[in-house]
């Protein structure tokens, strides 16, 4: 289990978290949520290895992680379709654009990320971590490019995809009424 333990991290002698602690459960999806600047990134970060706690403990992580940052982070030089086969390895080539299809994309495969609009290299994004596989989804503000009708789309995606794995969501949207949700800040 995913226990985050009197979590610490500063910048610069300003504290962003101070003495956080929770504990997620094994599987679903857990909306990460507060004002900007409260620690959302930050957390994800630490839970990543990405940044180290000042103090405090994170435990529990899996080996392996998907992370889809606030930018899209593509590699220019690859399509659409060779962004998604870079994380597949052998499953390559199908599975790549069965998850373009998904995300609705199936018509942009052979497009490079410069030919892409925001929304749709955040949708190459997600489906990028999705496909990954990883017990672990780390998700900061996927959806921030996307109009409302794509997001739910996304969100629904998410959810269909996450039954068996767990998705740290951070976003800036009401969650929907039943949803886990941890405040942070």
């Amino acid at each position: 289990m995913l226990t985050i333990q009197h979590l610490t991290k500063s910048f610069d002698g300003t504290p962003v978290l101070q003495d956080f602690s929770c504990s997620f459960p094994e599987t679903g999806i857990v909306r990460l949520v507060g004002p900007s600047g409260c620690g959302k990134t930050t957390l994800l970060r630490c839970i990543a290895g990405l940044e180290r706690p000042d103090s405090g403990l994170v435990s529990g992580v899996p080996e392996r992680i998907a992370y889809c940052f606030q930018e899209d982070r593509l590699l220019p030089w690859r399509t659409a379709l060779g962004n998604l086969e870079a994380v597949l390895g052998k499953r390559a080539r199908r599975e790549a654009a069965r998850w373009l299809s998904l995300v609705g994309l199936k018509e942009a495969q052979r497009k490079y990320p410069g030919e892409l609009s925001g929304g749709m290299r955040s949708r190459v994004a997600f489906a990028r971590a999705l496909a990954f596989d990883a017990p672990l989804l780390l998700l900061d503000e996927p959806f921030h490019a996307l109009d409302p009708g794509t997001r739910a789309r996304m969100e629904q995606l998410l959810e269909h995809e996450t039954k068996n794995r767990l998705a740290l969501l951070v976003t800036h949207h009401t969650p929907p009424e039943g949803s886990a949700v941890i405040q942070v800040g």
